[in-house]
């Protein structure tokens, strides 16, 4: 059966209602931006690139705690070391899992989940099985994404599932981010960044109009300036994943 992208359009009545089930973009976007301190508590200070040094590791949790970003984000080789330089800073760290391709079994997302969760990561962002969800077999995209968030609920951590929208259909995108809800997610993402494109206003705005006030929205992949991380604010994004997370907050005062 078609679903009817009219219907999910957003409906802002709230600021962020998760018994309800509403979000207010503008009212959250316009409080975000208010200070750059608001602006930085949404954004998670990402380093993943694989050629990733130890000395620049150091200086993005040195930044997560000067600017006091949402979290900081680095692939799993780096997790312990990001665990503990950010002790007692009460700046989390965050750690991709199943990461970029969305090819990994689910039983290696637990494990990785297990382990990462061990070793004190409190936010997971996990990429979809995109080519499962492109054959039309929802049933393995909901039991991978359920075994990654069991498991990091289980140990206290979040779950951000990741749609790599740039691949998908409007009617995949739709179904990919129910899906990832029914099955846990904490917060529907839109990019890796290492794929075709990054978020756009349309596909968070597409994926708010899913979420409602169910659970977060993380727009990542191409956020360099403080004019995009307004343009997501703007279509319903309550995170924001990017590498040039300092300049942007000095666009809006930080020193």
């Amino acid at each position: 059966m078609e679903l009817d992208v009219a219907a999910i359009t957003p409906v802002p009545e709230t600021d962020l209602d998760f018994d309800n089930g509403s979000f207010d973009s503008a009212s959250f976007a316009s409080q975000t931006l208010s200070s750059w301190q608001n602006l930085a508590a949404v954004i998670d200070h990402t380093l993943l690139k694989p050629e990733a040094t130890l000395e620049q590791v150091e200086n993005l949790c040195d930044e997560a705690i000067r600017y006091r970003f949402a979290c900081a984000m680095v692939n799993p080789t780096w997790a312990s070391t990001a665990v503990s330089l950010l002790s007692g800073t009460g700046v989390p760290v965050g750690v991709v899992i199943g990461f970029p391709l969305g090819a990994t079994l689910p039983s290696t997302l637990r494990q990785e989940a297990a382990a990462l969760t061990r070793l004190g990561a409190r936010e997971l962002d996990m990429v979809i099985p995109v080519g499962q969800l492109k054959s039309g077999n929802h049933h393995a995209v909901e039991n991978t994404i359920r075994a990654a968030a069991s498991m990091a609920h289980h140990q206290g951590a979040i779950l951000k599932v990741i749609l790599e929208t740039c691949l998908l259909s409007v009617e995949e995108k739709l179904r990919g981010a129910e899906i990832a809800i029914n099955a846990g997610a904490d917060f529907l993402k839109t990019s890796t960044g290492f794929s075709t494109g990054g978020a756009t206003a349309a596909d968070v705005a597409l994926l708010r109009g899913v979420a409602g006030g169910r659970c977060g929205v993380k727009a990542s992949g191409g956020i360099r300036t403080l004019n995009d991380a307004r343009i997501m604010l703007d279509a319903g994004a309550n995170r924001l994943g990017a590498s040039a997370s300092v300049g942007i907050v000095r666009e809006l005062g930080a020193d």
